[in-house]
């Protein structure tokens, strides 16, 4: 009996076929069961409790956008770990904070660089921006069904727009619906207060480093009042993941960067345990 394609090493007819620059389209024509939209869930009596991740920040300046997250991730009203990731790079120009159930978050951010990464290779150029966004969009949308089972995944998308010179941040809802949010946004349990936050203390003439401060500031004023976010642990040594992306690309802000300006914002704390005071005009 002949020996199979896999037997002789050859790919199925199916990866070499002309068809979609879109992976995940490849993928729900494929292997469809390994879309986590498409994966029929266990019956389950009672309720259940998953890790989730939960405030992701940004912010532009004139020379770009930072997106950072807390270190936090909680189950129930456990801590569930103290350092996990929220923030990644989607390709060389943007990146994806992720805010709800953990686990299916970050294989939803890896489907999502692998979408990225073949549009380029099959079309030969970077999908733009807007595009970009938009493809997250139908991604979320095709988790709908979990997160109606309480499985539910709020990313933050950021990157800089080559076209429009400028960084963009882009928010999102369970159904895919899609925003693009002017100066600053947050998502996740501690978003409303880390809003507050940059309300006051952002403006559009700040420098990358002050933008950056800006960003763990908000991310002190979550911890401060919302549980399942934590703040800068100085004892531990775990800080959140602060990331610019400029014209230059993606850069993730190195520890010893995010501990200087966490340990800065803590001591003036010490002096103004709420925080900087917004100028009063």
């Amino acid at each position: 009996m002949a020996a199979n394609s896999h037997d002789q090493g050859r790919l199925p007819a199916a990866f070499l076929r002309p068809g979609s620059s879109s992976f995940l389209d490849f993928l729900s024509d494929y292997a469809p069961e390994r879309l986590p939209g498409a994966r029929a869930l266990p019956p389950i009596e009672g309720s259940f409790e998953t890790v989730h991740g939960t405030t992701i920040v940004a912010a532009t300046f004139a020379g770009g956008v930072v997106l950072a997250g807390d270190r936090r991730a909680t189950m129930g009203n456990m801590i569930a770990q103290r350092d996990v990731e929220k923030v990644f790079p989607a390709d060389e120009f943007s990146a994806v904070g992720i805010a709800g159930t953990a686990g299916l978050a970050v294989e939803l951010v890896k489907l999502f660089q692998l979408e990225l990464e073949h549009f380029e290779k099959v079309e030969g150029h970077v999908l733009s921006l807007e595009g970009k966004a938009n493809r997250l969009s139908t991604m979320i949308r095709g988790n709908l069904g979990m997160a109606m089972q309480g499985l539910a995944v709020v990313p933050m998308f950021a990157g800089y727009d080559l076209e429009r010179e400028k960084g963009r941040i882009f928010s999102y809802d369970v159904t895919g619906g899609r925003s693009e949010e002017l100066g600053f946004a947050a998502v996740g349990s501690g978003s409303i207060f880390a809003r507050g936050a940059l309300k006051k203390l952002h403006r559009p003439d700040l420098t990358e480093q002050q933008t950056a401060t800006a960003v763990v500031q908000a991310l002190y004023d979550a911890a401060d009042d919302d549980s399942a976010t934590g703040g800068p642990d100085l004892a531990r040594r775990i800080f959140p993941i602060v990331t610019v992306i400029t014209e230059d690309g993606f850069r993730r802000l190195t520890e010893a960067e995010v501990s200087e300006i966490a340990r800065t914002v803590h001591e003036g704390r010490l002096q103004l345990p709420n925080g900087p005071q917004a100028p009063v005009l």
